[in-house]
């Protein structure tokens, strides 16, 4: 797999895709409103892309940015193999992946300077408290952080944060998360989350993290998310995120699709049991009517953007 995200006109997001995977969705692109394919690598950096435009009939527009808006570039390119050739190079970090190509040098730096963020002390400690909070949840990407960075402190006469200086906070503080996690050594406490979630969704389990905002609303509608064999349901809210980045463990609610206690108890045995099989500690007491928790958990979820 390469370890980058690729997203499409059309709304579709892609993450660790595999090389032939990526070679499909360039050379599906062309028809109205399927004409282009962003790509980042994983986690995603302030301004390192790639990109292809593509309208049928015509020929490809591929561009890259190599960490910042004066270095930009762009090749016109006359057929689907060379663009596949060079996005997979640039996902893999190949050595000279870009000389097949003749590139143009794009100058996209800002028409006029970014004013300095100026808020009050204690307006700016709670915005980046807010903004650390999602980012060590590590569910939001660089783009709904500096939405919610620019959205957090607007009131009905004031609007302190502009776009450009809620995306220089959010990317501050999106690499210094990144450099916090090169540190982190092998797997995860998310990530056997990731591993146990997954086994239960292939085992008829309905496994959703990060979903929804509340208990109430991922309630009503966890039930859209199962397929016809799904059996019961597990995920926990954006609520229990928080929580557990603040350090509080993580609190799962389940369920049965058929309403009852005893299939309720039932799949609450399977999800503990696939939990402990990949390695983290599961509190229940075997009550339906009580959430299961994970506690103690490091959580330390990598970002993908």
């Amino acid at each position: 797999m390469l370890d980058i995200v690729v997203k499409t006109e059309n709304g579709e997001r892609h993450v660790r895709v595999s090389a032939e995977e990526l070679a499909g969705l360039v050379r599906r692109i062309g028809g109205d409103g399927d004409r282009f394919l962003v790509v980042h690598r994983i986690p995603d950096l302030p301004d390192v892309f790639t990109q292809v435009w593509h309208e049928a009939g015509g020929d490809y527009t591929l561009e890259h940015r190599d960490g910042a808006a004066a270095r930009h570039f762009q090749a016109m390119v006359d057929g689907s193999a060379a663009v596949i050739g060079a996005m997979t190079g640039w996902a893999q970090r190949t050595p000279g992946w870009s000389t097949a190509l003749t590139w143009s040098l794009l100058d996209m730096r800002p028409t006029h300077e970014m004013p300095p963020l100026d808020l009050p002390e204690d307006e700016r400690e709670e915005l980046e408290r807010r903004v650390r909070e999602v980012l060590v949840g590590g569910y939001a990407d660089r783009a709904e952080l500096a939405e919610l960075a620019e959205e957090y402190l607007v009131t009905a006469d004031r609007r302190p944060v502009s776009r450009e200086q809620a995306q220089a906070l959010a990317d501050r503080m999106w690499l210094e998360r990144v450099a916090e996690q090169a540190e982190w050594k092998g797997e995860t406490d998310p990530e056997r989350l990731t591993r146990a979630f997954t086994a239960l969704q292939e085992a008829g389990i309905t496994a959703r993290e990060n979903f929804a905002c509340c208990r109430n609303c991922g309630h009503s509608e966890i039930g859209g998310e199962g397929g016809t064999g799904a059996r019961g349901f597990v995920y926990f809210h954006s609520q229990c995120t928080d929580a557990a980045a603040a350090g509080h463990g993580l609190m799962l609610l389940y369920g049965g699709f058929d309403g009852r206690s005893e299939t309720t108890t039932a799949i609450g045995d399977e999800i503990v049991a696939a939990l402990e099989a990949s390695g983290l500690h599961a509190r229940w007491d075997r009550d339906p009517d009580r959430a299961i928790t994970l506690t103690p958990l490091s959580w330390q979820r990598r970002l993908v953007g």
